[in-house]
């Protein structure tokens, strides 16, 4: 099939692989623009998509707007069977969605309507989903709301965010082709309204841990955001981000260090982080990063 690529960041590129390997010809990849990293005067880095296509030799294509006339047209110009959408991270216009002679299809990493919008694989750990996955939909105008053509569910188990992240990567981009191998034989399926939650994007204040909530809690919220951006908390004014954690069945007064291997008390159960980052400093394992600064039992964190 004659393919229009959208996406953006590391998720979308097993996706745009695939595609090429499986002998489609991807015309041209749109992606968002260059834009500077978070160190000040660090020159504008071009997307993973971005980097993917170049070294397919695919057309990249980074608007900053598809809400006007020329940008519609460049892409109906392109007279493709069907547009691919994977994180790209732009509203399409209905203009567009119509364009490719079958549309535009895409991947989403939950078992839909399940976990509609931005973050899907941090609000299934959050919740303590048992199982998750990818759906393949038919796009319409709606956030997520279209037609599902497949789906593929994997256990969530102990995966961290990107673990389950590259994990539905590869699932969704196997999908894909195999739905694009014959689209005609996928109709769609309505989603349930009444069965529908949603994936608010992920707020900065949610990576503060809070030691108030219960253990089993924290511990999902450690998994949910590593490697990044990763939940922290703040010591003697110091943030330490919490790669990994283990829950203990000891109690005590939530936020309190109740022992020399750094578990902290939570409002039910404790947390015991076992990989553990300082600012500005490796991720290690919290044994060595208390080898050069012990934190004492009785220590209150924030």
């Amino acid at each position: 099939m004659r393919i229009i690529f959208m996406g953006t960041p590391g998720f979308a590129v097993p996706s745009l692989r695939a595609l090429v390997d499986a002998g489609h010809d991807v015309v041209a990849a749109y992606t968002q623009p260059p834009r500077a990293g978070g160190r000040r005067g660090k020159q504008p880095t071009p997307t993973p998509v971005h980097q993917a296509a170049e070294a397919l030799g695919i057309e990249v294509r980074h608007p900053e707007t598809l809400k006007d006339l020329a940008a519609e047209a460049d892409f109906a110009a392109l007279e493709a069977d069907v547009a691919v959408v994977v994180a790209y991270g732009l509203i399409l216009p209905q203009t567009l969605l119509d364009a490719p002679r079958h549309g535009c299809v895409n991947v989403h990493a939950s078992l839909l309507p399940r976990w509609r919008g931005a973050a899907p694989v941090q609000r299934a750990i959050l919740a303590g989903d048992l199982v998750t996955g990818v759906t393949i939909m038919r796009m319409e105008a709606g956030l997520d709301t279209g037609p599902m053509l497949a789906k593929a569910s994997t256990p969530v188990e102990e995966k961290t965010g990107g673990e389950l992240t590259d994990e539905l990567a590869e699932t969704g981009a196997r999908l894909m082709v195999q739905v694009l191998e014959n689209l005609d034989r996928y109709p769609g399926e309505p989603q349930s309204e009444r069965e529908t939650t949603y994936a608010a994007k992920i707020d900065k204040a949610e990576l503060r841990i809070d030691f108030s909530r219960d253990a089993e809690f924290v511990q999902r919220q450690v998994r949910a955001f590593a490697p990044a951006p990763a939940a922290w908390f703040e010591l003697e004014g110091e943030r330490y981000k919490m790669l990994a954690a283990q829950v203990i069945g000891s109690e005590g007064p939530p936020g309190t260090v109740l022992d020399d291997e750094l578990t902290i008390a939570c409002g039910h159960g404790a947390i015991r982080p076992t990989r553990i980052q300082r600012a500005g400093k490796p991720a290690m394992a919290t044994a060595d990063l208390l080898r050069g600064r012990p934190i004492a039992a009785g220590t209150v964190i924030a």
